[in-house]
């Protein structure tokens, strides 16, 4: 059954610790656990924050990107300090490490950034302390941050339609997660699920005809990933094995990122084939570039022993997932670098 609800949309600043949302622990797209080391892995400098624009195309490490990847921007989150002195800051920055800006930032959380198709909006989840995650758009080409969701209970994970008219998102609103749709025109909400269980992390499918999503139906703790179809209502499980969250389709429909255990993987629909990356120390997924030959995720350091703490730093780890090479990229301030997603 679907309920249609209306929010209030407002204008305000947003963020607190990391929310539990059910059973289910919602982290800034969920990754992984201790930095590997990888063949061929080249750190590039940190550069300043600028907004001039860079000339992407002269870094041997994408020259042999396609376009539509080299020249998009990756959107991350880099957070400093632990508790009630925590400061997350909500970058963008070029496939090469040029042309870094400052999107966003404030005393508290900011989760799961995701970029509309054309590049121009970028969707995120900001908490301030006391406060419950609110979602805001931030408009590149106007510069702008809007709130557009303002609901009482924890509001996270949006996702852009194909058109950019709709976003995806989880919310308790209810008491419970589950996962809701609104036209950004009028702010006019559906919610999609209605299952006692935890969904969220949703993800639009390129053709807008379903999603992907997390849930926990079957067993509590233990999430799957499904997809909802739009037309008849339903979702399916999609054929995975253990522990699995955090889903993303590439926008040929042909493969999907996701959260595989502790490790960020990509898995190929149409055969199963998984490719396990690497765990990062951080439980978060890899994230596809536009053309999907690509994949970006966090990793952060161990310090002697293995063990990590919050202020160990972290970097954005590139792959070519045809040509199996990676670099990474270092985070601005040191701080540890979480939620990149790769727009164009």
């Amino acid at each position: 059954m679907l309920k249609t609800i209306k929010y209030k949309t407002t204008l305000a600043a947003s963020a607190l610790p990391t929310p539990m949302i059910g059973s289910l622990p919602i982290k800034a797209p969920i990754a992984i656990a201790m930095f590997a080391v990888l063949t061929g892995c080249q750190t590039l400098p940190s550069k300043p924050v600028s907004t001039s624009t860079s000339t992407v195309e002269s870094n041997p490490l994408t020259a042999h990107m396609p376009v539509m990847d080299r020249r998009g921007y990756i959107a991350y989150v880099e957070e400093q300090g632990t508790g009630t002195a925590k400061v997350s800051t909500l970058y963008s920055i070029r496939p090469d490490g040029s042309d870094r800006q400052l999107i966003d930032q404030l005393t508290g959380y900011i989760y799961a950034p995701a970029w509309s198709v054309d590049g121009q909006m970028l969707a995120y989840s900001k908490q301030a302390p006391r406060q419950n995650p609110k979602i805001y758009i931030y408009d590149r080409s106007s510069d702008t941050r809007n709130l557009v969701v303002n609901a009482e209970g924890s509001n996270m994970s949006a996702s852009f339609s194909p058109d950019g008219q709709n976003l995806l998102y989880s919310s308790t609103i209810g008491g419970n997660a589950d996962i809701y749709e609104m036209r950004l025109s009028d702010g006019k909400t559906t919610q999609l699920t209605t299952l006692p269980s935890t969904e969220v992390q949703p993800s639009y499918a390129s053709d807008g005809k379903s999603f992907v999503y997390t849930s926990d139906k079957v067993r509590a703790g233990r999430p799957r990933i499904y997809r909802y179809d739009f037309v008849t209502g339903h979702a399916t499980a999609v054929p995975t094995h253990g522990y699995v969250a955090s889903p993303q389709l590439s926008l040929d429909g042909q493969r999907m990122a996701y959260l595989n255990g502790r490790k960020a993987a990509v898995m190929t629909l149409t055969t199963g084939q998984v490719i396990n990356l690497a765990e990062t120390g951080l439980d978060e997924p890899a994230r596809l570039s536009p053309s999907g030959n690509y994949v970006v995720y966090p990793t952060r350091p161990a310090n002697v022993g293995g063990q990590v703490t919050d202020q160990s730093g972290g970097s954005l780890v590139i792959h070519s997932l045809s040509g199996n090479t990676s670099y990474a990229i270092s985070g601005q301030n040191g701080g540890v670098v979480r939620s990149p997603i790769w727009g164009r």
